[in-house]
């Protein structure tokens, strides 16, 4: 038995890119900065897929610089290169679950505008937060 699942705290790097489909679905990407324990360290970089519902709420409250904590799974996107025939890689962790994180005065000083959670990410939802 395999065990895939990954917890990250941090900022969005940029403002979702989102995609819809004739099906109806819908997939948000963007990326997440989280620092290590040292701040002198630059950040790690990580690609986030996220759909349905997740997807809709990234796509109206997350802005660049919004803090964010996500669960998701790590997977390793496959495809061959048109132009050169190679195969590539890239790593992407598709979200399970979105949490806004931070105050919306957070999300405001970011350039977004409204903003989500003022609570923690798995406590209790505050009157503040984004409904799901």
């Amino acid at each position: 038995m395999g065990v895939n699942s990954i917890t990250l705290v941090g900022r969005a790097g940029r403002d979702p890119e989102v995609r819809y489909f004739e099906s109806g679905s819908m997939v948000a990407n963007l990326t997440l900065a989280v620092n290590r324990r040292s701040n002198s360290d630059e950040p790690d970089w990580f690609n986030l897929e996220i759909w349905g519902k997740q997807a809709q709420v990234a796509a109206d409250y997350v802005r660049k610089g919004s803090q964010l904590g996500i669960i998701g799974s790590f997977k390793l996107d496959r495809w061959t290169d048109r132009a050169s025939g190679e195969e590539r890689t890239k790593p992407v962790v598709r979200v399970d679950r979105l949490e806004l994180l931070g105050s919306k005065r957070d999300s405001e000083g970011a350039g977004g505008g409204l903003a989500g959670a003022g609570g923690g990410f798995a406590g209790e939802p505050s009157e503040d937060e984004v409904p799901f």
